[in-house]
């Protein structure tokens, strides 16, 4: 249950606190003093949109905090534990709007605005005024079924299946459409490959290429060169050889006399012996030297290719090669498409069948859960003023010419949420056929219809608070006088906050509040008062008979107050 609300500096409201008590709240308060305000807030705080227009002016932040009891909610732990939320019997969701966004957290710690959603989620159901509404669109009707728990379970079963098989139709689509596209580049890739293969890429060794070229183009100027060292050896001009011979003797006889001279010695002998190892390699390499004008011919034919190559295809030799591998594997599918098509369509034959145990399972469930609802609403119906309905949830098989599954010899689409077509057919008038809800229920229906489902969702679920704002849209007397009955009943299940301006279910409020605005120096404020017994009377007086409260208002308002209290 929701201990207490705190807010601050929220449109009309500059600092308000509040705690709530176990069973009916009831609020009221004129058009206008702010209930709307409060329920803003409460949204904000259940992690729906909040703009920044909602922060009071001259203020620099609006803050909504709401402190939860809570019981021993598995689900609820599981979420905090999964974000690092410490858990307790106590839970504050808190939420900040400022000019430049919004902060959100629960005890204290920061969270996603997503987080502070499903936490909200999970503690309170707040209906709006307009909420309503969506029963009379019928593709809201299948969520009205699958709030059962029974449902959920199978539910999540069906989906496992069903997202296998749209990974298996998304991955047989790219498979047609790259097919398709193969199909149009297959023609081109022939040719590229082809030509690369032709080029013996992986045979060139750039280096290898470039080096043997470099000598076949300089053979003769590597014969002359190596020639002239040869030479060196037997010319009577300047003979090298004789000239280092020399050169050793003297320092030889040098050297005994003068030490420093062996220095030089040991280099004139260490160049005699280079010397005489460059003439004999010059002589043996002449030997080597391949004079071959044909060869050198292929190789720059061998380089213009290959230069080509990389400039048409704006790639290096090692980026050719790993293209040529990948039209090679590209042209390997493209000849085994059929079969991979086949396994495919095999894999979805296979999960279809799957998939079509799961949705038959979910579909029986939910026509199973519909029945259920159909009896639970009709005795919920009863209580507050319409005996004789009868609630008809269609629940039939989502056909299409291209759906997935076959049943019956029928084609049946699949979603995300199901194979299946709900809606919800309703008889108020004793006698008559279901006709659809959206069609036949007055506004007063569709809130006795809603507060009917809530009340039986309220029960499934174990909801610890629900909120009603304005449920009560088109009904009064009598009716109102059940409809507040039944809102009491189910306070009993779970705390219940509503705003109304019907005396007849603000008189069953365990606690009632009034909200009203006043005027402090320049400013208009709204606030939220706990009424007292004797005032509780003279609010449900006001509500009779209006801003003048009479003897016989006041007379009317205790009795219709005793008559409820004793009643519930």
């Amino acid at each position: 249950m929701i201990k207490s609300l705190y807010i601050k500096d929220f449109a009309l409201i500059d600092e308000l606190e509040v705690a709530f008590e176990e069973g009916l709240n009831i609020l009221t308060g004129q058009t206008g003093a702010g209930k709307s305000i409060i329920i803003g807030a409460l949204n904000m705080i259940l992690g729906e949109r909040a703009d920044t227009d909602v922060i009071r002016r001259g203020a620099d932040k609006a803050i909504a905090e709401v402190t939860i009891r809570v019981g021993e909610e598995e689900e609820l732990k599981q979420l905090f534990e999964e974000n690092e939320v410490e858990f307790s019997e106590y839970v504050i969701l808190r939420r900040e709007i400022r000019g430049t966004g919004s902060r959100a957290f629960i005890n204290d710690t920061p969270v996603n605005i997503s987080v502070l959603k499903a936490a909200g989620d999970l503690l309170v159901d707040l209906h709006g005024q307009h909420d309503h509404q969506l029963l009379l669109k019928e593709e809201n009707h299948l969520g009205v079924i699958d709030g059962f728990g029974e449902i959920e379970p199978i539910l999540k079963s069906y989906q496992a299946e069903y997202r296998k098989m749209q990974e298996l139709q998304k991955e047989l689509r790219s498979l047609k459409k790259r097919e398709h596209e193969l199909q149009e580049k297959t023609e081109l890739y022939r040719f590229q490959l082809q030509e690369l293969e032709e080029a013996r890429l992986a045979d060139i060794d750039l280096e290898q290429l470039e080096s043997e070229m470099n000598l076949l183009d300089n053979a003769e100027v590597l014969d002359q060169k190596a020639a002239a060292i040869s030479e060196m050896a037997d010319s009577d001009d300047g003979n090298i050889i004789q000239l280092l011979n020399f050169l050793k003797l003297n320092l030889e006889d040098l050297s005994r006399i003068e030490p420093e001279f062996k220095n030089y010695l040991e280099e004139i002998n260490a160049a005699r012996v280079s010397v005489n190892e460059a003439i004999a390699f010059a002589e043996r390499y002449r030997n080597s030297i391949e004079f071959n004008p044909k060869r050198l011919e292929e190789l720059r034919q061998r380089q213009s290719e290959l230069n080509r190559l990389q400039k048409k295809y704006q790639r290096d030799l090692p980026d050719l090669i790993k293209y040529m591998h990948e039209i090679q594997r590209e042209l390997s599918i493209a000849d085994n498409f059929d079969l991979e098509i086949e396994k495919l369509e095999n894999a979805i034959s296979t999960q279809a069948e799957v998939l079509r145990e799961h949705a038959v399972s979910l579909h029986k469930t939910r026509k199973k859960v519909g029945a259920k609802l159909g009896e639970l609403i009709q005795k919920e119906l009863a209580k507050v003023g319409i005996p004789h309905s009868k609630l008809d949830v269609r629940v039939d098989w989502l056909l299409s010419n291209n759906g997935w599954i076959e049943v019956d010899g029928k084609t049946i689409d699949c979603t995300e949420t199901g194979c299946d077509d709900v809606r919800l057919y309703i008889s108020t008038n004793k006698g008559e056929e279901p006709k659809p809800l959206a069609k036949i229920a007055s506004g007063g229906e569709i809130s006795r219809v809603m507060l009917a489902l809530k009340s039986i969702l309220a029960k499934e679920h174990s909801l610890p608070v629900m909120i009603f704002d304005e449920i009560d849209t088109g009904i009064s007397g009598e009716i109102s006088e059940k409809v507040g009955a039944s809102m009491r009943k189910l306070s009993e299940y779970c705390q219940i906050i509503a705003i109304t301006h019907q005396p007849q279910i603000a008189s069953q409020a365990h606690k009632h509040y009034k909200v009203a605005k006043a005027e402090e120096g320049e400013r208009t404020v709204s606030r939220i008062i706990p009424l007292s017994e004797e005032e509780h009377i003279r609010e449900i007086a006001s509500l009779m008979s209006g801003s003048q409260i009479t003897d016989s208002a006041l007379t009317s308002a205790r009795e219709l107050i005793e008559k409820n209290t004793f009643k519930n």
